[in-house]
């Protein structure tokens, strides 16, 4: 069960991908319009779909309808679970998740969550009360007993598998790589402040530059860097981000978990500006884990500026990004995939 966005859906495609090829057959539920209902699909996974949507931020009338809207994916995750009758039931966020982990529990199905972020939501605070066995993304964010494990953030093996920071990082002359991470949604802070940033640093000086602007952004972040008279790869999407992180000296990004999870596992430095609108903002703790461990630079949104910016990067080298590379890896749980498929088949009933 995974849904609404990459964080959730990507490191539940990893799991899924896993435990098919360990011989199970995975079936995937999902809401009728997240991107889930997408990829799972194209990945050859089975979708079952229910009608349920958050409620932060919503009107009233989204909470007077709760109780109702609640019901309905209740019962709609019943008629799922009868219907495909799972040995086990995997939650990995979303808004699926919580209906259908409480319909799970209440079946009497062997039920595991994982939570990805620092800072646990509302519905995995309450499913962890119900689960069978809690996977944690980062040490320590919900306490419990033996139930509770860290197992990291699922990512793909093709990031995992990249060779040591140490090694990518010994060949490599001439001017910084600079990476820009915008999301799926771009990040429109990023691409109003980085052109401008680079427009202070002197051309002899001035990283080499690939910006992600999302998918509705891309115009508007090329007459950004147009009108700062700076050049560099302006792309909506990016499809191989193992290459694009092997490749890059620094990332500048926010902080999502898996993108604290990809940035881990590949080993690459980073600025991190998370994104201060997050739910219970999240995305600071989540930064917080690597910038106190001298992993990346944590520099919030309300001190993102065109000057201070500009600063930092010049004040880059690669000996010091190498470091803060090299810690970053080391704070990787490359297994992690392996560990939540593992504790899945490990709780199927005789």
């Amino acid at each position: 069960m995974a849904g609404g966005t990459g964080g959730h859906v990507f490191p539940g495609l990893a799991v899924a991908d896993y435990m098919r090829m360990a011989g199970w057959h995975v079936v995937w539920l999902g809401t009728e319009r997240g991107m889930e209902t997408t990829l799972a699909p194209q990945r050859g996974y089975d979708m079952e779909t229910i009608r349920f949507s958050g409620l932060r931020g919503k009107n009233i009338a989204t909470w007077l309808t709760l109780p109702l809207r609640l019901l309905r994916a209740l019962w709609q995750s019943a008629r799922v679970i009868g219907r495909v009758r799972p040995d086990v039931v995997l939650g990995m966020g979303g808004y699926p998740a919580f209906p259908g982990g409480l319909m799970a529990s209440l079946l009497n199905k062997p039920l595991l969550i994982h939570e990805q972020n620092s800072v646990p939501g509302l519905a995995n605070r309450i499913l962890a009360k119900l689960a069978d066995r809690v996977l944690l993304g980062f040490p320590g964010v919900i306490r419990g007993d033996s139930k509770v494990v860290f197992s990291g953030n699922p990512v793909r093996s093709e990031i995992s598998q990249l060779a040591a920071p140490d090694k990518r990082y010994a060949t490599r002359s001439g001017k910084l790589k600079l990476l820009v991470i915008g999301g799926s949604l771009g990040a429109q802070a990023l691409n109003t402040v980085v052109p401008q940033a680079l427009k202070l640093i002197p051309e002899k000086l001035r990283p080499l530059v690939t910006h992600q602007a999302g998918t509705r952004h891309l115009d508007a972040l090329r007459k950004n860097y147009a009108e700062a008279e700076v050049e560099g790869e302006l792309v909506t999407f990016i499809e191989n981000m193992a290459a694009r992180y092997a490749d890059s000296d620094l990332v500048v990004c926010r902080a999502g978990a898996l993108t604290i999870a990809e940035l881990t596992a590949s080993g690459v430095a980073s600025i991190l500006v998370p994104f201060p609108y997050a739910v219970d903002d999240h995305q600071t703790s989540n930064a917080r884990f690597l910038s106190d461990r001298n992993a990346a630079v944590l520099l919030p949104q309300n001190e993102l500026t065109p000057q201070g910016l500009a600063e930092l990067l010049m004040g880059f080298t690669r000996e010091t990004l190498l470091q803060m590379a090299t810690s970053a890896r080391e704070l990787a749980k490359p297994e992690a995939t392996r560990l939540v498929a593992e504790a899945c088949m490990g709780m199927k009933k005789a």
